[in-house]
């Protein structure tokens, strides 16, 4: 069995970033080229995604969360900064309740406390339906374009497509299963890390309700809201996206 993939580049206190559906830790690319100067950056490609696409996938946060704490752990990193986007997000909360201690600073990034999300242009089951009529490389073009403001026309679309690809059908199948089943709302009060929550105001997975939920009951926490972006800010507005980020993580 393939082990998971985990990219560990730059030198410096340890930044894991956590991709979301249908990603991969490629779509880090300006990320760890602008991060790899400062810190050391751990960018895990999460099991049937990406380099880790021959991984046995999960349909649960929980365990998914977890296997990340077990793979950081036997890299021996005992501290940590942690990003996690979209899913990445919802798999980072549940890394924070966790193993809280071993996480200095927290960015919940396009993401919210439940993975069956009120008002996202489709559903979960929507998804999985779309999944299995239309196969991965339609679904991943169909939802990559909600990805950015400019859709198919954004700079970074193919690297999603690429990477959306990559994925195997019974991973994403799967990970629609988890978002289903994941509502992470009652046990939030858990975070105690220090914690950035980021949103585009273009976003169509989550909407501002979801985010508020994050900002009212993650106790220690601040919003940052990116005007004209939608779900892949990192990729929309690169520099002011990785300044924003080392600014909190340097605060």
């Amino acid at each position: 069995m393939q082990d998971l993939y985990i990219g560990d580049v730059g030198k410096g206190f340890p930044l894991v970033l956590v991709h979301g559906f249908l990603g991969s830790s490629e779509m880090w690319k300006p990320q760890i080229n602008f991060f790899k100067n400062n810190f050391r950056v751990i960018t895990p490609d999460l099991p049937g995604f990406g380099k880790s696409n021959k991984v046995k996938s999960f349909n649960n946060i929980q365990a998914i969360a977890n296997l990340l704490l077990k793979t950081i752990e036997i890299k021996k990193i005992h501290k940590f900064h942690l990003l996690g986007h979209s899913m990445g997000g919802m798999i980072v909360q549940e890394m924070a309740k966790k193993s809280g201690d071993k996480i200095s600073k927290l960015v919940c990034y396009s993401t919210g406390p439940r993975g069956e999300m009120p008002g996202r242009f489709e559903t979960v089951d929507q998804s999985r339906e779309n999944l299995k009529k239309n196969g991965l490389e339609f679904t991943a073009k169909n939802i990559a374009k909600t990805w950015f403001a400019k859709g198919e026309k954004a700079k970074y679309f193919d690297i999603c497509i690429k990477a959306g690809k990559q994925a195997s059908i019974s991973a994403a199948d799967n990970a629609l299963i988890a978002f289903k089943d994941w509502n992470g709302v009652d046990t939030l009060k858990n975070i105690k890390n220090n914690t950035l929550i980021i949103w585009g105001d273009q976003d169509r997975s989550y909407t501002i309700d979801q985010i508020q939920i994050l900002k009212k009951n993650i106790i220690n926490s601040s919003l940052f809201i990116f005007k004209d972006c939608a779900h892949n800010v990192h990729l929309e507005k690169v520099d002011e996206f990785n300044n924003k980020i080392h600014e909190f993580l340097n605060s």
